[in-house]
């Protein structure tokens, strides 16, 4: 898939989500169920479980998980609690461990899930040969990237998102990079208004003035995959200053339903967004960059303090249009020709949710 021309589904005016989907805490719940469950959930880099023993901790629609590469080097993915008494097994965010133990009775588990040892059960015979495992949970990369489904039934990762990997796939850097700094922003709106945010540009001449410095917007394209978002443009010539970056232009990507990615111009790079529902009307943002190398040049710390600024004013506006959604004035808004990704994704949610 390129940009070299824009996919433009309609040529009006069309009505948005309604907005009580953005206000309405009954909503979420339904998400949860029929969206979040059922797709495929980012989860972290390929360069977090690099070695045998590796492994992170992270959520999947609600749900704890932890991720690992076993010893015969396969990345393996299960729910995080212990079948015991469900008492989440590991609690540290990433490490590095030989066998994974519960801290509430000591049961132990090979890191292929099966069950090592079970101290108070030493008295039962064949107790642990194996009915009593972690249970798995889908896991599958591509382009480097960690993905968790708990939908058995779910078509594959690559098939869903095949347009995405082969755009991406373009960044040769990708399998080098390492995670260099995650942060975090509670946020003020519904988390599908930063996502109808992020799949638009019209606003960007106004809320985003470094960004259409760097970028030529006359060139800027949005193009919609099935279950993905593509858009980008490249530096405009009169910046000089990018002539020897090895990126010279902007991507930007949404995949669905909650997770963006951004490679900006520069050196290698690539920042992953993720949107969680805290409650209908509040947002976990989870900013991580990846990064080549192990202490940032001054190039890469130009680059990250450019996408703070632009995340910044992006979390401005969205906490400005929650406040809107809630008013009496309007039931919903509408969509202009060049905002299809918002349409695009309005459709998504609609068919997710059966309205």
């Amino acid at each position: 898939m390129t940009l070299q021309k824009t996919t433009v589904s309609h040529t009006g005016a069309l009505p948005t989500l309604p907005y009580y989907l953005y206000t309405d805490p009954r909503i979420l719940e339904l998400e949860k169920e029929k969206i979040f469950s059922k797709a495929w959930n980012y989860v972290g880099h390929t360069s977090q479980v690099a070695k045998p023993g590796d492994y992170f901790t992270c959520e999947a629609a609600g749900e704890p998980i932890i991720v690992v590469r076993d010893q015969d080097g396969t990345l393996r993915a299960f729910y995080n609690v212990c079948p015991h008494r469900a008492t989440k097994l590991e609690k540290e965010a990433a490490g590095h461990k030989k066998i994974l133990q519960c801290s509430y009775h000591g049961w132990t588990f090979q890191l292929n899930g099966q069950l090592h040892k079970a101290p108070n059960f030493k008295e039962s015979d064949d107790f642990c040969s194996g009915a009593h495992c972690l249970k798995s949970v889908r896991v599958e990369t591509q382009a480097s990237l960690i993905f968790v489904n708990l939908d058995e039934n779910a078509a594959p990762l690559a098939e869903t998102y095949a347009d995405f990997f082969e755009d991406i796939g373009q960044f040769g850097f990708l399998g080098k990079l390492k995670k260099h700094e995650v942060k975090q922003r509670i946020i003020k709106c519904n988390w599908k208004a930063f996502i109808d945010n992020f799949l638009e540009c019209d606003h960007c001449p106004i809320a985003h003035p470094g960004f259409v410095a760097t970028l030529d917007m006359s060139k800027y394209n949005i193009i919609n995959g099935p279950y993905c978002n593509i858009q980008g443009s490249s530096v405009k010539q009169s910046r000089s200053d990018y002539d020897d970056a090895e990126v010279k232009e902007g991507r930007f990507y949404w995949i669905w339903p909650n997770v963006m990615y951004t490679v900006y111009p520069g050196p290698g790079n690539l920042s992953t967004i993720q949107m969680f529902p805290v409650d209908h009307e509040t947002t976990l943002g989870v900013y991580t960059v990846f990064l080549e190398g192990d202490e940032p040049t001054e190039k890469q710390k130009e680059l990250l303090a450019f996408t703070d600024q632009v995340r910044k004013e992006d979390v401005e506006i969205v906490e400005l249009e929650q406040i809107g959604f809630k008013s009496r004035a309007f039931s919903q808004g509408i969509c202009s020709p060049t905002e299809h990704g918002v349409h695009h994704f309005a459709q998504l949610v609609r068919e997710a949710l059966d309205l």
